[in-house]
């Protein structure tokens, strides 16, 4: 039997259609990074001040939390907003491009998660914090909403993405976590290395996200570093800069004073992370789509490996 024009339209979904829509708008695998990343910076600050350590101010953690993972959804919620033509070939799952979700419901999401994080964090911690947190989401508002559009403009998005998921993200629990105990904010060598490690982690997430997505990117004319030089070139240059960034730890564990870092967790915890990577990039065939998308998979696998090693460190 043919649909016509006489077709009953399909049912709204119910509920629990409803949830696992907002479950794939929210983009679980980012949200993970997020969560793993405010452990590890609450976790990193009270290795360093044990004797500090306040049960009392757990709710203020957890209320921190949610702030981040509020940013979250904004960021990537309005990102699918204004992406919903190029999503249906690229990403026809999410839940906009699929029909799942109106946009008037997802503006609701992504206006109320902003709200709601900025009251939070303007409630609960420093103005410092405020402003950080405050410029993130505008940073990440400015990648998608035109006429900015940084997603346009690949070193501009690429730079977005390491500021916001690679420094602000790191240094901004840990400036949070010792302000909340009142202590004065350190640099400490763990959460120096962290932030640079994840801000080049975060830039080479930025030049791998195309690379599933360069057939809607194509089509749509969205420029990309994947779309001008290649899949191969990108996959190249995306594990140099990861195995440079894993020989840089391993350096830094080897070579750096005494009392820095656990050194042979350090040295170690990387040089098995860097083994996988050397092991895994020698099956990468470019010009598959299903041995890219197990790429760009396998790369957040390394970066939310990295976040469980640091409080180790």
């Amino acid at each position: 039997m043919v649909a016509g024009a006489d077709s009953p339209s399909p049912d709204p979904p119910g509920p629990s259609g409803l949830l696992q829509a907002f479950v794939k708008f929210t983009r679980p695998h980012t949200i993970r990074g997020t969560i793993l990343g405010s452990f590890a910076g609450c976790a990193r600050a009270l290795l360093d001040s044990t004797k500090l350590i306040n049960w009392a101010l757990l709710p203020t953690a957890v209320l921190g939390m949610l702030a981040l993972l509020l940013g979250n959804a904004f960021i990537v919620g309005i990102n699918q907003i204004y992406d919903v033509r190029v999503d249906k070939i690229n990403k026809p799952f999410l839940p906009l491009a699929a029909g799942e979700m109106s946009i008037r419901l997802a503006w609701a999401i992504v206006l109320s998660s902003a709200f709601t994080g900025l009251a939070i964090v303007r409630l609960c911690f420093s103005r410092l914090i405020f402003g950080l947190y405050a410029f993130g989401m505008s940073f990440g508002a400015l990648y998608s909403v035109p006429p900015f559009r940084f997603k346009r403009y690949p070193a501009l998005a690429a730079i977005t993405i390491s500021c916001v998921r690679g420094f602000l993200m790191n240094f901004g629990v840990y400036h949070a976590t010792k302000s909340a105990l009142g202590i004065p904010f350190t640099w400490s060598p763990p959460i120096t290395f962290l932030a640079v490690f994840m801000t080049i982690f975060a830039c080479v997430i930025a030049l791998s996200k195309d690379l599933p997505d360069m057939k809607g990117d194509l089509a749509e004319g969205v420029p990309t570093f994947a779309t001008r030089v290649g899949p191969r070139k990108i996959v190249n240059i995306v594990v140099a800069l990861l195995g440079i960034n894993y020989l840089g730890a391993i350096a830094t564990a080897v070579f750096s004073p005494a009392g820095a870092f656990r050194r042979v967790v350090m040295g170690l915890g990387h040089l098995v992370l860097g083994g996988r990577l050397f092991l895994y990039q020698r099956n990468i065939d470019p010009n598959s789509q299903t041995s890219i998308k197990d790429f760009y998979r396998f790369i957040w696998q390394l970066f939310y490996s990295e976040y469980l090693l640091f409080p180790f460190i």
